[in-house]
């Protein structure tokens, strides 16, 4: 593992923007759901907006609420389940 950077994920922020919108969720109420207590909605709304990129933990906490693997979120070529 480098320190060179990495291509960021395309549709990353869009695809956590989605979860949190078809579960229905604030960006608040996805803090508590998520279960970190250092996460703010502040950093949700950074997320959604692909400003900052959610540690490891984070993403697969979205993904086990979403119901999905984590290479669902992270993969530009696979999409969201409807």
């Amino acid at each position: 593992m480098g320190r060179s950077s990495r291509p960021a994920p395309k549709y990353l922020a869009e695809k956590l923007r989605r979860v949190r919108d078809d579960l229905g969720l604030s960006q608040a109420v996805m803090c508590d759901k998520l279960g970190f207590s250092k996460i703010h909605p502040a950093h949700i709304s950074a997320y959604e907006q692909g400003k900052r990129e959610p540690p490891l933990p984070v993403l697969l906490r979205y993904a086990r609420l979403a119901g999905v693997s984590t290479d669902v979120l992270i993969d530009d070529k696979l999409r969201l389940p409807k």
